[in-house]
This record gives C-alpha cells, structure tokens and sequence, in this order.
C-alpha cells in the first residue's frame, strides 16, 4: 500500500474542539480509517503545520476523497503527499 503524509493545519475552531477534547484527535483517525486508510503514525508538531499523519492506504483516490472530507470540515487545512521509499525511487531512476 502506498504510504501518505498529511499535514494538517488546524484553524481557530480545531483548536479549540482540540483543547476541550483532546480525544476528538482519536475520533478522527477512527473516521480516518474508516473511509479506507490507516493512520500509522503521527505526531503534533510546531511550525506551519499542527499534526502530520502517515497514512497507509489503497491508492491515490482514496487519500483524495479523504483530505477533501477533512478540509470541507472547516477545522484544518489539509496538504497531503505521498511518500516513495528511497529505494523505490532509485529503482525508477535506473529503470530504462
């Protein structure tokens, strides 16, 4: 499976849910995989960006539908990327 980075910049509204429920963060990775990916790590960070999730999940569309959801909410901005293993893309650069 694919592996994704989501980056997730949360606006006024999410922090605030976020301070008031702290537990909300877990709701969503379970409304997260339950659309058809799976948080495999994450982390709050501190910078531009609040949260980064790495996601495995089937294909590209997938992660799209997802991000969109996820930003339509209102309470973060959304930037997601796939991640290609070192060794995978060595691969695709000697590849004829």
């Amino acid at each position: 499976m694919p592996t994704y980075l989501m980056f997730s910049t949360l606006s006024p509204q999410g922090l605030q849910t976020l301070q008031v429920t702290p537990e909300r963060l877990l709701e969503v990775n379970r409304e997260i995989e339950a659309a058809g990916a799976r948080v495999i790590e994450q982390w709050a960070l501190l910078g531009p960006y609040d949260i980064l999730s790495v996601l495995d999940a089937a294909d590209d569309d997938t992660v799209s539908r997802i991000s969109a959801e996820m930003a339509a909410r209102g309470s973060a901005q959304v930037e997601t990327m796939i991640a290609i293993p070192v060794d995978t893309f060595i691969d695709l650069l000697e590849s004829p």
